[in-house]
């Protein structure tokens, strides 16, 4: 819920170091880094080498912080770059849970991971449907922060890093954070229904 305010005091940190070391990296490059990092993670976690995998989630995630940031800096931004951003995100975002299942694998953590993964359906169609809409009707935010609009939810970037960070430091919980995260990300499909309710014609 305070992925824009963090977002701002993200690219003051990182700016300096974008505008110097990446002039000649084309932000998709860092995408594609980005999720190659994020399944190493994935694959550590199969090994259950969850420090490693925490370390690689880590850099996974500050990589991802780096191109859009680098694309607004050296004027490289694109419909694609935004659209390639967001799809190799969610290949993380789904590996990282199915590692932890694969590694531990009892039907608890295989139904939770099932909760988990409906739960990313919905949550994906109440914003990307809603963002269809916004943009439709001229109703986008001119501050948004990604290529398509992105309706405010109680899990969004910073929630997902530190879920996911807990998923690392106490795998043997997984099947409990699991349906947690589930329980939190379906609360935020009601809520973007509620603000869809209350502010679409």
């Amino acid at each position: 819920m305070r992925d824009a305010a963090l977002r701002s005091q993200k690219d003051r940190l990182m700016t300096p170091f974008a505008r110097r070391a990446f002039v000649r990296v084309h932000p998709n490059l860092i995408s594609v880094v980005a999720m190659a990092v994020g399944l190493a993670a994935a694959w550590a976690v199969t090994q259950e080498l969850y420090w490693l995998g925490l370390g690689l989630w880590w850099g996974n995630r500050i990589l991802d912080g780096l191109d859009g940031l680098v694309a607004r800096l050296h004027h490289k931004q694109s419909d694609f770059g935004g659209y390639l951003d967001l799809l190799l995100d969610f290949v993380v975002y789904l590996a990282v849970p199915v590692a932890f299942v694969l590694a531990q694998p009892t039907g608890v953590h295989l139904w939770a991971l099932v909760a988990l993964v409906g739960s990313y359906v919905l949550n994906t169609i109440s914003w990307t449907v809603l963002a269809a809409i916004l943009e439709k009707r001229q109703l986008q935010s001119s501050a948004r922060a990604t290529t398509i609009e992105m309706p405010v939810g109680i899990v969004e970037g910073a929630e997902t890093i530190v879920l996911y960070t807990v998923f690392f430091l106490i795998p043997w919980a997984v099947g409990i954070l699991f349906w947690l995260m589930a329980a939190l990300v379906m609360a935020t499909v009601v809520q973007r229904v509620i603000w869809a309710y209350r502010h679409l014609p």
